[in-house]
C-alpha cells in the first residue's frame, strides 16, 4: 500500500512533530494545574524527561503520542504501524517503545511511579481527571 501523500509532504510533516508542548500534553497541563496540583516540566535529570513531575510525591506522568510510542490499544487507530516503508518504520518505533521499557525500569529503580496518559485519551477529560486524581492520591 502506498502513502496517500506525496513523499516530500510527508517528510515536512514529520519534521515539524515536536517533542514537548504538544496539544495532548497542554491539555493534561492545564487540567492538572486546575486540579490545584503544581508539578516541574521535563526534569532532564530523571530517566526519560517526564513531561510533569511530582517530586514531593516521587511521581511523574509521560503523555505519550499513540503513534510514536505504538499505543497498542485496538481501539485505538493512531497506534498502528505505518503501511508504507515498513523496515524504516518497525525499526525506529520499535527502538522507541524499548526506550520507553528501560526508561520505565530505571524510574522504578529510583523509587518513582509513572503514569502514561495516551494521546487519544485526553478527549475524555472527566475520566482523564479521575485517572489523575486517583494515581497522585494514592
Amino acid at each position: 500500500m502506498s502513502d496517500r501523500i506525496s513523499k516530500e509532504r510527508r517528510s515536512e510533516n514529520m519534521r515539524r512533530i515536536r517533542s514537548k508542548n504538544m496539544k495532548p500534553e497542554m491539555i493534561v497541563r492545564r487540567l492538572v494545574h486546575g486540579m490545584g496540583y503544581r508539578y516541574r516540566l521535563h526534569r532532564k535529570d530523571l530517566p526519560g524527561k517526564p513531561d510533569l513531575v511530582f517530586s514531593s510525591r516521587r511521581k511523574v506522568i509521560f503523555v505519550h503520542g499513540c503513534f510514536w510510542h505504538q499505543h497498542s490499544d485496538p481501539a485505538c487507530l493512531d497506534g498502528r504501524m505505518p503501511k508504507s516503508n515498513e523496515q524504516y518504520w518497525s525499526k525506529k518505533l520499535n527502538r522507541n517503545k524499548k526506550r520507553d521499557k528501560e526508561t520505565e525500569e530505571r524510574l522504578i529503580a529510583e523509587g518513582w511511579e509513572k503514569l502514561i496518559i495516551w494521546e487519544c485519551a485526553v478527549k475524555d477529560t472527566r475520566t482523564l481527571e479521575k485517572v489523575i486524581s486517583e494515581f497522585l492520591e494514592k
